[in-house]
């Protein structure tokens, strides 16, 4: 898929399947945003895959990156795609050998590696039924988890997972066509606030689960919030949107 945002550059997700590897097949999902500037500076990366770990993908992604440097002022998407096809059985089994070394140095006290939160406001959604099924499904694919709420005209998108994932979600929220215009035709969310984005805290409980949610009253939504540790995150941000 390719999009083509007016100042971002541009994004495109690809998915590609290495064969017989660990005797089995392995998909990777991989998303690609190229700045504006490209290639005179590497494309920012972000690698998934349900047959590898999260430390798996993330050797992936730093390996991909140390090719991208190779290229720097030329294209370099098909190269790197072609290399991490033939070089991925390497990557994984380097990554095999150290990675009881990197777990009792690092102990995830990195934020990238941390667990994120990203709380959104949206204006709001004409074409509402293929908008929450999107949603979902970026949610799902990324692995995050939260909420889609809806109170009144008020929409938030709450969620929580790893910090690429939160970088990765607000690219495609960003650069897709997400809803439809006033004469019906497909359009990019142009609309939308990033009221807060942060890392997880100790007191702060996390979802299970990505879910679609509809509340009659203010009351509702803070309970919502409440629960989840978030009480600070809802007086701050939300009470304002009714004004």
């Amino acid at each position: 898929f390719l999009y083509f945002p007016e100042t971002h550059g541009i994004s495109f997700r690809i998915q590609i399947t290495v064969k017989e590897l660990l005797d089995t097949d392995v998909l990777l999902k991989l998303l690609f945003h190229l700045p504006v500037s490209y290639p005179s500076t590497v494309p920012d990366i972000s690698v998934n895959s349900d047959q590898l770990t999260r430390a798996q993908c993330m050797d992936v992604k730093d390996k991909l990156l140390e090719q991208a440097k190779k290229h720097l002022s030329e294209p370099m998407v098909h190269d790197l795609i072609l290399w991490i096809q033939q070089h991925l059985k390497d990557v994984i089994k380097e990554s095999a050998t150290v990675c009881s070394e990197k777990t009792t140095s690092s102990k995830g006290t990195s934020a990238e590696d941390g667990i994120w939160m990203l709380l959104l406001h949206l204006d709001h959604m004409r074409a509402k039924a293929k908008y929450v099924k999107t949603v979902e499904k970026w949610a799902s694919d990324l692995r995050l988890t939260g909420r889609l709420m809806f109170m009144g005209k008020i929409i938030l998108i709450l969620l929580q997972g790893d910090r690429s994932s939160i970088k990765d979600y607000l690219i495609l929220q960003k650069t897709c066509k997400v809803d439809v215009d006033s004469s019906g035709k497909k359009c990019k969310e142009k609309m939308m606030s990033v009221l807060c984005e942060t890392e997880v805290q100790s007191q702060h409980k996390r979802f299970q689960t990505f879910e679609v949610k509809e509340y009659s009253t203010l009351k509702e939504v803070q309970k919502e919030f409440e629960t989840a540790g978030l009480k600070t995150l809802f007086s701050e941000f939300v009470p304002p949107l009714l004004k």
